[in-house]
């Protein structure tokens, strides 16, 4: 039964931190202090074939340092489904941030960008009508679907798409869901997007810490059957954090449900190879509360009732809790957990780290530059 609250608390805090829709992290009023952390020195040149992803959302206020990616997903865009009917898609929030980033490739030609669904809807003119359970149940809507998808690419001049469906076989903020046939439609959808953005269009996901999970028996099925559509991606961004309320985005403990290294070997075991698997870092923290990076640091966090520096040496994470209770506030990550996660990475052969998400940064991009000497470090 713990584990399946674990489950739920996951799930739940995934829905507010990596869905979009408005930030529920605390901002700080007050500029926040660099991590101690940090490093001084300069940026380590790219190594072509590894990967830095950070998201951007919609909602977001910041134009990213595009010194410190190589990627960007841009979150997000989503579906509009009537009467369980593909329509259209069209982007959340405004199209002047979109372009603004976009944008950014005049001043880094070597950035790509990509446009990431998600499953859930925002915008005032829209309702869910079935979303991706929907539209992956007809092979005319995936078509569609993917055409669009190949359209707003040579548009707007970008590099590819990245799939959020959080997740095949689960219904939750208000999504639907039909558990019999999510996950196999989910590789179809992935198979058609892959053969219409052919090879020149970038083609990755958001992925769990589990492969498809279910039973023959009651066709009962979430998540997503990693080695069935590993075949169509080019990498997946896997989301190794919100993984338990105490350790939030364990590298290695054997005492939690999962943890980085164990979810990493989750896809290997099915076939997936090393080399398209991209570790997903936290840029905020998760347990009792859910505070932003830059929030933890700041002055706005009362350092006389909250010690921030803890380290939970057997997760390799920092955690903030209660002075006068002792109680365990959240855990997050730092510049030395991502450099111990940048270390594994690179020892596991992983294509690199990819973050959630740029706005939860400091203001001395404490965190995007670790990640970024993290992978990069030769």
């Amino acid at each position: 039964m713990r584990k399946l609250l674990n489950v739920a608390f996951a799930l739940m805090a995934m829905t507010l931190v990596a869905c979009g829709g408005d930030d529920p992290i605390p901002e700080p009023e007050n500029p926040s202090k660099p991590d101690t952390e940090q490093q001084e020195n300069g940026l380590y040149p790219e190594v072509d074939g590894r990967v830095v992803v950070s998201y951007v959302t919609y909602y977001g206020s910041k134009i990213p340092d595009v010194k410190y990616m190589t990627h960007i997903n841009y979150a997000f865009a989503e579906l509009y489904v009537v009467d369980g009917v593909y329509q259209k898609f069209k982007l959340q929030g405004k199209e002047s941030r979109f372009k603004s980033i976009v944008d950014l490739k005049k001043k880094k030609p070597s950035l790509k960008i990509l446009l990431s669904f998600t499953h859930g809807t925002s915008n005032s003119d829209n309702e869910q009508g079935g979303g991706f359970s929907a539209l992956a149940k007809s092979d005319a809507d995936r078509k569609k679907f993917a055409q669009d998808c190949l359209d707003f690419c040579k548009k707007w001049g970008i590099d590819g798409i990245d799939m959020d469906w959080e997740f095949p076989g689960i219904s939750w903020s208000g999504h639907a869901c039909d558990k019999e046939v999510d996950v196999a439609n989910h590789v179809l959808l992935m198979k058609q997007l892959r053969e219409t953005l052919g090879d020149e269009y970038l083609l990755t996901y958001a992925g769990y810490v589990f492969d498809a999970q279910g039973s023959a028996e009651d066709k009962n099925w979430r998540y997503i059957d990693v080695k069935a559509v590993d075949p169509y991606v080019d990498w997946v961004n896997i989301m190794t954090y919100n993984m338990t309320s105490q350790a939030h985005s364990a590298l290695n403990n054997p005492k939690l449900w999962v943890d980085c290294k164990r979810a990493v070997k989750h896809y290997t075991e099915k076939g997936v190879a090393p080399s398209k698997l991209v570790l997903g870092v936290p840029f905020f923290g998760y347990g009792e509360k859910t505070w932003s990076y830059k929030y933890i640091i700041s002055d706005e966090v009362d350092k006389t009732k909250y010690k921030i520096d803890n380290w939970d040496s057997a997760s390799s994470v920092p955690y903030v809790t209660e002075i006068a209770t002792g109680e365990r506030i959240c855990a997050y990550d730092n510049a030395k957990s991502i450099g111990m996660k940048g270390d594994f990475a690179r020892g596991a052969g992983l294509k690199g780290m990819m973050s959630w998400q740029y706005d939860q940064d400091d203001a001395k991009l404490t965190l995007n530059t670790a990640m970024w000497q993290s992978v990069m470090k030769k």
